[in-house]
């Protein structure tokens, strides 16, 4: 009898809820000081520390809504619904700390592929230094839903909101756009294309940060810290996870004013700009709309301009304006055009 290559492939029925739970988070362990109970009692236990506030955050994603697994590993999946919450974390200007995992899932997955999400989450927590202290797991009728909810912490004067922005502060952006929406656009691509031949290898050399990007985002960990050592205190903060116009319409909003945001101001990495020349997309569109940067979008104060004008980390997109004058986009012909909102919307479906 010829022996099976196949791997061999654990039902989660096998294991139960509570043994399920058990072998996936045990290869969790504890890193914060702030921990005082994970895993393994009916609630976590943290601990509060002097003068500090903290932030707590959560964010569902849902297959085929937010992830299809035809192309996204379960490993990335896993990180990446690791970073969505941090990033809102550090968009506050709090350093994170602890992170809940709740799923639901059918039983077409099994227990091995369980693993290869934990994996993700794993390598997640070691990297961004943060405990998993807690969660669910719970069968599902629709596919895999996963939950996260996101803990961390900062000195009270240091939290930064979205509704403290000031007429004639400087807007400014971490890192470039475009790029994950991109690396969606390029595996959406591919999938078409292995539905008509099967047998069909892509070549993605020519896109590996933009398919980086999307499948494996990085929250921005590092801003929070670099800011404090240039003395630089943020007076409005959002995270760029549903597209460059919407954060800035949402941060206009609950600051009540209104900004010019400078086209040519955009920074945007070179793979962006020939893919959106091969896809025949208008870059400025693709960094205003398409989303998921997880980039950090934040005003600062005048003054404070030269503690930051010649970092590498950090571009000026423009300056906030009396609400009266509106928001708009100043283009590279020096037109102005109300900006509008026209990124990823959770709530929207297709008939």
């Amino acid at each position: 009898m010829l022996e099976s290559k196949e791997p061999s492939k654990t039902p989660i029925s096998q294991l139960g809820e509570f043994g399920l739970i058990d072998h996936l988070t045990k290869q969790f362990s504890i890193v914060q000081k702030t921990t005082v109970k994970g895993i393994g009692d009916d609630a976590a236990v943290i601990a509060s520390q002097k003068n500090e506030q903290w932030v707590v955050t959560t964010d569902l994603l849902v297959e085929g809504v937010h992830f299809d697994l035809s192309y996204v590993p379960l490993k990335h999946l896993g990180y990446k619904a690791v970073i969505v919450n941090l990033s809102d974390v550090y968009a506050m200007n709090a350093e994170a700390s602890q992170i809940t995992v709740s799923i639901a899932v059918s039983n077409r997955f099994p227990v091995e592929a369980l693993e290869e999400l934990y994996a993700g989450i794993a390598t997640a927590a070691k990297i961004y230094n943060i405990d998993v202290v807690g969660g669910d797991t719970t069968s599902s009728t629709t596919g895999l839903l996963i939950s996260v909810t996101a803990i961390g912490h900062a000195p009270k004067e240091r939290i930064v909101y979205r509704n403290g922005a000031k007429e004639n502060d400087l807007l400014v952006i971490t890192g470039d756009l475009g790029a994950a929406y991109l690396g969606l656009q390029v595996l959406e691509r591919e999938k078409e294309v292995f539905k008509v031949n099967p047998n069909s290898q892509p070549d993605l050399d020519a896109y590996t940060y933009l398919i980086e990007r999307q499948l494996k985002p990085e929250a921005r960990k590092d801003i929070s810290k670099l800011l404090k050592e240039l003395d630089v205190q943020p007076t409005a903060m959002i995270d760029i996870s549903d597209g460059l116009s919407s954060e800035v319409l949402h941060l206009c909003k609950q600051s009540n004013v209104g900004c010019n945001l400078y086209e040519e101001k955009i920074p945007l990495d070179p793979q962006v700009i020939s893919t959106c020349e091969e896809f025949q997309l208008d870059s400025t569109t693709v960094a205003l709309s398409g989303g998921e940067d997880y980039e950090l979008l934040f005003t600062i104060s005048t003054e404070d301009f030269p503690k930051i004008k010649a970092n590498p980390h950090l571009t000026v997109l423009g300056h906030m304006t009396h609400k009266k004058e509106g928001i708009h986009l100043i283009t590279r012909a020096q037109t102005k055009i109300p900006l509008v909102a026209r990124g990823w919307n959770a709530l929207q479906t297709e008939d």
